[in-house]
Order: C-alpha cells, then structure tokens, then sequence
C-alpha cells in the first residue's frame, strides 16, 4: 500500500513538472507551434514513466523505514515514548528563548534556530529516555511506568547473574522477557574482571561479555544500558541496592549476600539459584532412586553422590560403594541456601526384587 501511494504521488509530481517545462520552453519560443502540444504530450507522458519508475524504488525504501518505525515503535513501552515526548518538548521549550532573538538575522538565525530546535529537541528526548525511572519515582508516577509493552517489566542485572549465564536459557525459554537493564558501573566492572591478569576471572569476564551478547540476539528481550550512577556509594552492590530502590525495579541475581542485603532494604530479588532450586523435582521419603556414589562424606561411612540436576545426595552406609552405582531410599529432605540435599540410604537385600 505505502508503494502505491507514493508511487502514485511520484507520477502525479513528474507528469506536473514534466508539464511545466514543456510550457516553459513554449513560453521562450523554443519550441515552434507545431511543436508546443506534443512536446506538453510527450514531457507528460516521461514524467509519468520516470514517476513510475522513481516512484517504486522510494516507496520500497519509504515501507522499509516505516516497517522499522512500526517495529520500534511496537516494542517501545508507554512509558519510553510518554518520557521521551516530554523531553523532546523541553528541549523544543529550551531552543525558543534564543531562537526567537536569532529570528532577526534573516535567513542565517532561520538555519541556527533549526540546528538549534533538532539539538535540544533530541537532547532532551535522550535525557528523558534515560532517566525516565528516576522521573517516574520522582514524580510519584507509580510503578506502572517500569512496566513494559503487554505487562512484560524491567529488571535490572547485577554482574553475578550475567556471569553466570543462566539468564540467557530462562529468557531463551520466555520465562524472561522485556527489558533488561545493565548499569554502566556494571559493564565497567564486567570489563575489568575480562581485563584481569588472572586466567579464572578473565575467562569468566569474557563469558559474561558474550551472555550480553547472546541476550541482544533475543527477540523477547531488549538490553538497555543506563549511564545513571551514584558516586557517593561505594562498591557495585551498594549502587544497585540504592539504583533498584530508586527505579521501583527488580534486581535479578544469584549472590547470596547482595540478595540479603536487598531484602533488609525492601528491594524485590529475583534470585535464579531460587528459580533453579525451585524447578528441582520433589522427592519425598520413602521414594528410591538410583544414584552413582563418586565420593567419601563428611561423616564415618557415608558416601556423596548427584542428582543429574546437581542435587546432592548423601547414602547412609555408601562409603564402601564409592564408584558405583547404587539403589538408595530416601528417608529426609534438608533445604539450604546452597540448595537442596537428600539424605538416603542404601536399599536392604532383601528389598531386592
């Protein structure tokens, strides 16, 4: 449809300038009489052949950049574009005192004011944009403001998770989706683990550069990295408490400390070691499973093993069947803040079938 119209107006505008310099050049006797209305036929008809043509090509280009625009605009919240309109008009409010003084040189103050107007004018959208959960919270705007297109919420990403690298199979699975945002004191500390002389941390910055990577590739999920920081606190996990508090946005997280930390301060915690413990499936005593014992335990005659979701199991009497596998009963369930551990014991002789 956007290529018919603007193919259609293209023609319309080359078949009228075609029409007016035909008459230009009868006007100037270029033309003899005989001449004048076949030349004003002819220059009609190849502005609407050029009309055709022309008009095509830009109306493919036209649809592209409108199907973009949809796009963008289709992921963009209520809250981005509500925020960035605002700032776009006080930028507009702010480039009007002095473009009304430099309206009086001419053709010279018409062009600096129009520099002036764009400047200000996407200045202060990008300032709106990226300040917009401060401005929320400022404004007493509610919650309702973090939240994205089709109730999908921001959340903010501490170091830990990114490196992790768990986020990306949730958000892959859509468990996950809308924005996700990563403050630039995060970033600066991810590049200097990646930066490290030390082989363990550098590895483990590089992976957490290539997470970030990996969620970009998502298309139910945006990262947006936010430059708002907080000199005066000290130390990355403080400035995320104070961020996540300021923002009314989650803070999504696998550190055990941060995660208390945040909830003696009434910040909501999205813990991924919590999801995972809490996706394990439930054994209840008096369930067997079969297990490969691979170690001794801390207690005399006890052996260690692993459910395939890494859940340990420690056997009762298992000590002398380290290396092999086993059929154990479960007799209690202990939940810690590592996860959960099962205790079992190895099932008697005469349980067996």
């Amino acid at each position: 449809m956007v290529v018919i119209v603007v193919r259609f107006l293209s023609m319309f505008l080359c078949a009228f300038s075609g029409y007016r310099i035909a008459v230009l050049l009868n006007e100037n006797y270029i033309l003899r009489d005989p001449q004048q209305a076949l030349a004003i036929i002819v220059s009609i008809i190849l502005g609407l052949l050029i009309g055709y043509v022309l008009g095509g090509v830009i109306g493919r280009y036209a649809a592209s950049a409108l199907g973009g625009l949809e796009s963008m605009v289709f992921k963009a919240s209520g809250a981005d574009i509500f925020f960035s309109s605002l700032g776009a008009l006080a930028g507009f409010l702010v480039a009007l005192m002095p473009s009304i003084a430099l309206f009086h040189f001419g053709e010279a103050g018409y062009i600096v004011s129009l520099i002036l107007f764009l400047f200000c004018g996407f200045a202060g959208t990008r300032m709106a944009y990226i300040k917009r959960a401060e401005l929320a919270s400022m404004f007493k705007l509610g919650p309702s403001f973090s939240q994205e297109r089709g109730g999908a919420t921001s959340r903010i990403l501490d170091t830990s998770v990114i490196i992790d690298g768990r986020v990306v199979d949730i958000a892959r699975a859509g468990f996950l989706d809308g924005t996700l945002v990563v403050p630039r004191f995060v970033l600066e500390e991810l590049q200097a683990v990646a930066d490290s002389a030390d082989n363990l941390k550098r590895s483990r910055g590089r992976r957490g550069l290539d997470v970030l990577n990996s969620l970009q590739r998502l298309d139910n999920v945006r990262i947006e990295v936010t430059d708002q920081d907080f000199p005066e606190v000290m130390g990355v996990d403080a400035k995320l408490v104070v961020y996540s508090k300021v923002s009314g946005l989650p803070l999504v997280t696998n550190d055990f400390n941060l995660n208390k930390v945040a909830e003696l301060q009434g910040v909501q915690i999205l813990n991924i070691n919590e999801l995972a413990n809490a996706l394990k499936p439930v054994v209840l005593p008096g369930e067997e499973m079969t297990i490969k014992i691979i170690r001794e335990g801390k207690e005399p005659d006890q052996g260690v093993g692993y459910l395939d979701d890494g859940t340990m199991v420690v056997v009762e009497r298992g000590k002398s069947e380290v290396g092999n596998e086993v059929t154990v009963t479960a007799t209690s369930v202990l939940q810690t803040p590592a996860g959960k551990m099962i205790f079992t014991e190895l099932r008697s002789p005469h349980q067996e079938d």
